[in-house]
């Protein structure tokens, strides 16, 4: 309770301080970021991949990222303000979203006598189901092999699991972030911008244990840790913020439409097997089938996790996918501070 106190005291001072925006002016930081979109522009256009089997697709690819890069410079040049804000609020709030997180970490499972290992039952649980249906009823293990892949099934499984239950999980609980710390919303000088971060940052710890379950696994069936295993890190990273962009939109939304929680459930549901996770996107023969699946972000992260793992390929290889991820990523973040922005003033009459 003492820290509780602490942690809220710290977050009212906090608040009540002024950032000041001038450090930065507004035209040097929006030439900031039209230079990188520029250059990341140019890098696209300029980008030749020999090995292409369909020159129409390489077209596309370059469209669809360029008129995603033009899209992030008018949002970001037209709500500067409101968007750069945000950033600033998280950095200056770190240590209070440090205690917040760990508080929210604790209280979760405070009064159960497993403690916080129920959260690490389900996953485990549900990864063992997977893997008995799948690889011993069904024998994917033949199929993937057809496919190319042939690391054992549970390893692939795993691999594809462990950045998909931190999804689900951070997802459901940054939407809801406001709804449960609505006494703090309503506290006029408290800064509720850090809410769905503390929930993320909460869902992390399960996820780095998890990411050690996960190396244990491919310890056992003779994949050891190599350079390319610290690209773990990076795709974590992503992850993160790509959740993170999306609870800023879902968070401000749900507090209006409350039914918006349901809809992500099914999502979640849909998501999955939608997302390379129970299965491997090269069983697809299609190319352009393929190219759509790749649009979901998701595919990204959970295929880089398995090149983490059991691969020899670094992330800087996939160029139109990481390309396209980070465009995505940062208009998603712009949209979703925006919209957290307009709606802000809002909440607490909600609530």
């Amino acid at each position: 309770m003492a820290d509780d106190n602490f942690s809220l005291k710290k977050g009212l001072r906090d608040d009540g301080k002024k950032f000041d925006l001038r450090r930065l002016p507004k035209p040097v930081g929006i030439g900031i970021f039209y230079g990188i979109c520029a250059l990341v522009a140019l890098m696209v256009l300029m980008h030749n991949n020999p090995l292409a089997p369909d020159p129409y697709t390489e077209d596309l690819k370059k469209f669809c990222a360029c008129a995603l890069l033009l899209l992030a410079c008018i949002i970001f040049g037209l709500y500067y303000d409101r968007m750069f804000i945000i950033p600033k609020e998280l950095f200056h709030s770190r240590r209070l979203i440090w205690k917040l997180a760990k508080n929210d970490f604790k209280k979760r499972y405070a009064g159960s006598y497993l403690g916080f290992l129920w959260a690490l039952v389900q996953p485990v649980v549900t990864v063992v189901m997977y893997w008995l249906v799948f690889d011993k009823v069904f024998n994917t293990r033949a199929q993937m092999v057809a496919s190319g892949v042939e690391v054992p099934y549970v390893l692939h499984l795993t691999a594809g699991l462990v950045p998909w239950f931190y999804f689900s999980e951070a997802l459901t609980n940054g939407t809801n972030a406001l709804l449960e710390y609505s006494y703090l919303v309503k506290k006029v000088v408290f800064n509720i911008s850090i809410l769905p971060i503390i929930k993320l940052v909460a869902a992390t710890f399960i996820h780095l244990f998890f990411v050690v379950v996960l190396l244990a696994v491919a310890v056992c069936y003779g994949y050891y840790p190599t350079v390319y295993t610290l690209q773990v890190f990076y795709y974590s990273f992503c992850l993160f913020v790509l959740v993170l962009a999306m609870s800023y939109c879902t968070c401000a939304v749900v507090v209006f439409f409350r039914d918006l929680t349901q809809i992500i459930s099914i999502g979640l549901q849909v998501g999955m097997w939608a997302t390379p996770v129970l299965w491997n996107i090269t069983m697809l023969s299609d190319e352009r089938l393929i190219t759509l699946f790749k649009l979901n972000p998701l595919v990204y992260i959970v295929n880089g996790y398995r090149n983490a793992i059991y691969g020899d390929e670094w992330f800087f290889e996939h160029f139109y996918s990481s390309t396209y991820f980070w465009i995505f990523t940062v208009t998603l973040f712009c949209v979703g501070s925006l919209i957290f922005k307009r709606l802000k003033v809002h909440f607490a009459d909600v609530l």
